[in-house]
């Protein structure tokens, strides 16, 4: 039976109410519910919206260098904390906030294996309780742009024969749709994928119970089922870049890939970018 290549990343939820109060330790909730910590979370656990705290409000981009300092050291995490993450919908957004932390090159960061949704099935306690812990100095010492594609990466992507993962669903990946499933509001202009993606849906790689699958099953997943192999360089995509970080973690902690980048300006970029060429 398979292991994961990088098991220290999953911490279970037992972990997190043994470290709730840890003080070298910081849980940070990132829902795509943004009300759902206001009507409880974990003890000690700080919110970071991915919209309000994580992106620029003029450019899109993500905040600069100086912001995300000021942001980590208003919530109290400072350079050597260990941040542990988990939120609703299987941890994706709790991924995305993690994918964030690490471009700008947080060091100890872990995901709460089940999220949010394993948590509240086990009726563990839940608090309206707003940490308010000490401001920190945090400084950011380096980024870590190896793990963010641009437009012009996926380009000269397309004619490497590197494997490209599109993680959307299949009506979104066909073209039927042109945006997510009830999200009419984020859509683009066409439909369609980047030629030569694969499709492999996000949520193939979750349990029901928001925990993610067996190290057998995702090398089924993506290896047997998708041919990935070692040594491949690695481009996921969703809409904006929040599913395919999920995928982007599944690669490249549970399955140990070395390259795998997230393109955050996936289909809402590509599928209005003039000239960009799509299949169907």
């Amino acid at each position: 039976m398979a292991e994961y290549v990088h098991p220290e990343v999953l911490v279970s939820t037992q972990w997190v109410a043994d470290h709730a109060n840890d003080p070298n330790v910081r849980i940070v909730e990132s829902d795509e519910d943004v009300l759902l910590y206001e009507v409880g979370h974990i003890e000690n656990a700080i919110k970071i919206d991915w919209q309000t705290d994580l992106q620029d409000q003029l450019i899109r981009d993500y905040i600069d260098k100086e912001k995300f300092e000021k942001l980590l050291s208003e919530k109290g995490i400072s350079n050597d904390s260990t941040v542990v993450f988990y939120g609703d919908k299987s941890n994706w957004w709790a991924c995305y906030a993690m994918w964030v932390f690490k471009l700008f090159g947080h060091e100890n960061c872990l995901i709460m294996n089940g999220g949010r949704q394993k948590w509240i099935e086990e009726e563990r306690p839940i608090t309206k309780d707003v940490p308010n812990f000490p401001a920190t100095d945090y400084k950011v010492s380096g980024t870590n742009d190896a793990i963010r594609a641009f437009r012009d990466d996926v380009v000269t992507h397309i004619g490497s024969g590197n494997p490209l993962i599109d993680v959307r669903s299949p009506k979104e990946f066909s073209g039927e749709l042109l945006h997510m499933e009830a999200y009419p509001q984020e859509g683009a202009l066409r439909g369609g994928h980047i030629p030569g993606a694969d499709n492999v849906p996000w949520a193939t790689a979750a349990n029901e119970d928001g925990t993610f699958k067996s190290a057998d099953d995702l090398q089924s997943i993506y290896m047997e089922g998708k041919g990935l192999k070692e040594g491949d360089d690695i481009i996921a995509y969703c809409r904006i870049g929040e599913r395919s970080s999920h995928t982007w973690f599944v690669l490249t902690y549970l399955l140990g890939f070395k390259d795998v980048k997230n393109y955050d300006g996936s289909w809402t970029e590509w599928g209005n970018l003039v000239k960009a060429p799509i299949e169907k």
